[in-house]
């Protein structure tokens, strides 16, 4: 059954691969609207996956273009499908992919939006340093700025992770893969703060029963915070700074990746830091970099 590989699939990526909520949530979501669409068509999630063909998943694409979805969003349900059905030809389920040959969209890439060093400054001294919460969230935001670590990273982050005196971290990326990042004294110290003054004012505030006394950051509540939490977070010292919007808990990476490129580091060093399995992934901040260039000329020559 349908319904029964599927959820056999998201336990595989929650418990095996490290898969963060967010991408969890995404493929959750893709592969119930596959689900949905075979229902409407007469083909209830009691199907066999067997009986799914490359003809099937064809025919929800097209679907997925008459309800005007763009082709990014209509890409990343087919590559959904890619790895659900790819995960069951590993388990000896099936004995090919029928989603490996439906073309993909062909979507353009977009440059990612980064904030300028007077921006990504100004955003980070936002928050209140005389508030509790003022003081958790600069160290939150700081530390996503000097490390360039995914939110999912983040929020995942143990004390055991942390080495205040080397500043450095241990943060778990996609598929458990491990990797040291650095972080400077501005983000050390704001960490310090956080930590010794705040934190376990928190903690002292969860009941014992949903203690996680490893958390690094925690809500008001005490237990560790949420990457949707994160988000809001954000959308709040968005709103106070006027002339910055939507920015997302990724804009930070992006910048951070931006920035030192642009201050000549090597792009191999940049993709370590950021954790990427290939450099091509890494490739599009040098775009970003070069973007950047175009548009200060075509300010500043005079005949441009």
């Amino acid at each position: 059954m349908l319904e029964k590989r599927v959820q056999e699939f998201l336990e595989h990526l929650r418990y095996e691969r490290n898969a963060s909520q967010h991408t969890l949530r995404n493929y959750a979501s893709d592969l119930e609207q596959f689900q949905e669409f075979l229902a409407s068509v007469g083909k209830g999630s009691s199907i066999d996956v067997s009986e799914i063909d490359h003809l099937t998943i064809r025919e929800w694409m097209s679907h997925l273009h008459s309800l005007k979805k763009k082709k990014s969003s209509i890409a990343r349900k087919l590559a959904s499908l890619r790895t659900f059905f790819q995960f069951l030809v590993r388990e000896g389920i099936l004995e090919k992919n029928p989603a490996k040959i439906v073309s993909r969209p062909r979507v353009e890439q977009k440059i990612p939006k980064v904030l300028s060093v007077d921006e990504v400054f100004r955003f980070l001294e936002t928050p209140d340093p005389n508030t509790d919460l003022g003081k958790r969230d600069r160290a939150i935001l700081e530390f996503l700025y000097a490390t360039g670590v995914r939110v999912g990273e983040l929020v995942s982050l143990n004390l055991r992770d942390i080495d205040l005196n080397q500043k450095t971290a241990r943060v778990t990326g996609k598929r458990r893969k491990q990797r040291i990042v650095f972080f400077h004294d501005r983000a050390a110290q704001a960490l310090k703060t956080y930590l010794t003054e705040v934190r376990p004012k928190f903690l002292s505030n969860c009941p014992p029963d949903k203690m996680d006394d490893q958390a690094v950051f925690l809500n008001y509540q005490g237990t560790r915070i949420t990457t949707r939490s994160v988000g809001r977070m954000i959308e709040k010292y968005i709103q106070q700074c006027a002339d910055l919007h939507s920015i997302s808990p990724h804009v930070l990476r992006h910048t951070f990746a931006t920035h030192l490129y642009e201050e000549k580091m090597n792009l191999r060093e940049v993709q370590e830091l950021l954790g990427h399995a290939l450099l091509s992934t890494t490739q599009i901040y040098a775009q970003v970099s070069t973007e950047k260039i175009a548009k200060e000329y075509d300010k500043s020559h005079p005949k441009a």
